[in-house]
């Protein structure tokens, strides 16, 4: 078997089960599996694959057909240029979410911030990546699942990340850090509602990180109850929800004293009424 024939197997097997982006996958595994660039790959199609080599490869490819992700395959995925681990226990970050720290950026280019806070955090990569992007800002994060903080603790060790990492119901674990401190929140929160259905690959993903309730906003309408029984809320909060959800988020931010500020594709951003400095 050779590599020209290894991908044709392995399109022919993954378009089989409906995956229609077989031809890259099977470059994708076949390259961790080979550890070699897939340029190579393409550019020497006859070198022959070892058996053992070999069965490793159809095991990817069989996992693939399943409709598992590349990520929980693979156990790694991109984010903002880095390559974060990544398991069953936790969602695939997605591309959109990187919108969030640009939009982070800005914010820190016009308010003093002192401190920023990553709600749900799930693998951590928005507030690892919010570290490394900005290493004199103190960061933390917060989950609810046990599960997903061993996996922020996993990608904050790789990549030599210092934040302080809380298991709990949104900011309630450190709702006492966001005291007279000059606060950004991001909340990437499960948006998606009860009686969508979603497609086969992401059925292998935790329903718990993507279902948010009937209209897919109940954990929104919590985190902002929360900010308003704060004596200092947070002066900013950056969310990521369905564009379709965005006229009524903006209406439950409202209610607790945050005017929208900004909407970039799946992302809006909320800052607090009372805060003089935003205005």
């Amino acid at each position: 078997m050779d590599y020209s024939q290894a991908l044709k197997w392995g399109q022919a097997q993954l378009s089989q089960s409906g995956i229609l982006t077989s031809r890259l996958d099977c470059l994708v595994l076949l390259e961790d599996t080979l550890d070699i660039d897939r340029a190579k790959i393409l550019a020497q199609p006859q070198t022959n694959i070892e058996p053992t080599v070999f069965k490793q490869y159809q095991k990817q490819i069989i996992k693939r057909s399943r409709h598992i992700p590349l990520a929980y395959i693979r156990q790694q995925s991109e984010f903002y240029g880095r390559v974060f681990y990544i398991d069953q226990r936790v969602l695939e970050p997605r591309p959109e979410s990187e919108t969030i720290i640009e939009e982070l950026k800005i914010i820190l280019d016009h308010t003093l911030i002192t401190q920023v806070l990553d709600v749900g955090s799930g693998s951590g990569v928005l507030a690892i990546t919010t570290k490394l992007e900005f290493p004199n800002i103190q960061v933390y994060a917060t989950d609810v699942d046990k599960k997903c903080l061993n996996v922020v603790r996993i990608n904050a060790q790789r990549h030599s990340a210092q934040i302080s990492i809380f298991q709990g119901d949104l900011i309630k674990p450190i709702k006492n850090n966001l005291w007279r401190k000059q606060t950004v929140v991001m909340a990437n929160l499960p948006y998606v509602p009860s009686h969508w259905q979603i497609n086969t690959s992401a059925l292998h993903e935790p329903g718990r990180a993507i279902f948010g309730g009937p209209n897919g906003l109940d954990l929104y309408i919590k985190l902002f109850k929360q900010f308003s029984e704060l004596k200092h809320p947070p002066i900013w909060v950056i969310t990521e929800s369905m564009p379709p959800q965005h006229q009524q988020l903006a209406k439950i931010a409202n209610k607790s004293g945050y005017s929208l500020a900004k909407t970039n594709d799946f992302i809006q951003c909320f800052s607090w009424k009372f805060h003089r400095e935003l205005h």
